[in-house]
């Protein structure tokens, strides 16, 4: 056994949603550091086209397409036009999502509508597009970003759409993992806890009481996420679906 043939990745074509920043960011640039070429997906193009600079810099292929991952047809013009750059996709990272906090007696439904668009109807979209071009070669790698808040209620914030909907994205992931574990294509989830992003820097006010409540005594950062990343995208993780790898400081074995 070659321990470094198994977790190589050099020459892989990958897709990642959400790229554009946070740890979408941060995991296609790793992604693209252990050998892939990467097609960045983003709302935000201009974020997107910021990060294939940067991936160019490590002498890897990138590219960026704007796409909404709540409409199907987006996310099918936008993986079309990946796997046609890309010359065929290997990897499939899906990291798009949003959170609304609002207690639970005051969620509305435009709130509830949006983060379900985005954190499951995201999920399910790229997933089905990613299986479409993944099944028929009998391979790759599906990675859906969910959080340890599909398995923990964490405080003090209130957020109760957003944690079902991450509890939704780990049994969607496992639904389509065993479904299709015959396929050659795998299907599993990774679970920050949390993590200092762009997304989470507008609660800072919080970052104390939830390094409080976290056993490592901090919060996570993007790079930290990485190497579960490496596992679940590479040969390593050949008899590895339907599983959700937690990291998480601790916070949901207390």
């Amino acid at each position: 056994m070659d321990v470094k043939e198994l977790f190589d990745l050099k020459g892989k074509k990958a897709i990642v949603t959400g790229g554009g920043q946070g740890i979408g960011k941060v995991m296609a640039i790793a992604l693209a550091d252990a050998g892939c070429d990467v097609s960045i997906l983003d709302i935000n193009l201009e974020n997107a086209n910021k990060v294939v600079d940067e991936i160019k810099k490590l002498k890897k292929k990138a590219v960026a397409f704007a796409c909404d991952v709540t409409n199907k047809a987006s996310v099918q013009s936008a993986f079309a036009n990946s796997v046609k750059a890309l010359g065929g996709l290997d990897v499939s990272l899906h990291v798009a999502g949003v959170c609304v906090h609002q207690a639970a007696e005051d969620i509305t439904e435009k709130n509830y509508d949006f983060v379900m668009g985005v954190n499951m109807k995201g999920i399910l979209f790229s997933t089905q597009e990613a299986g479409k071009y993944m099944i028929p070669q009998k391979s790759g790698s599906i990675i859906n970003i969910a959080s340890m808040s599909g398995t923990a209620v964490n405080v003090p914030q209130k957020q109760a759409p957003y944690n079902a909907s991450k509890a939704g994205v780990m049994q969607l992931s496992k639904s389509f993992a065993v479904e299709w574990a015959k396929t050659g294509v795998r299907v599993n989830t990774i679970s920050p806890g949390y993590t200092r992003t762009e997304m989470t820097g507008a609660m800072a006010k919080m970052f104390a009481e939830w390094e409080a409540n976290t056993p490592m005594g901090r919060m996570c950062t993007p790079d930290e996420l990485v190497g579960g990343m490496i596992y679940l995208a590479s040969n390593a993780s050949s008899y590895t679906i339907g599983t959700d790898i937690i990291i998480d400081g601790g916070y949901t074995a207390r």
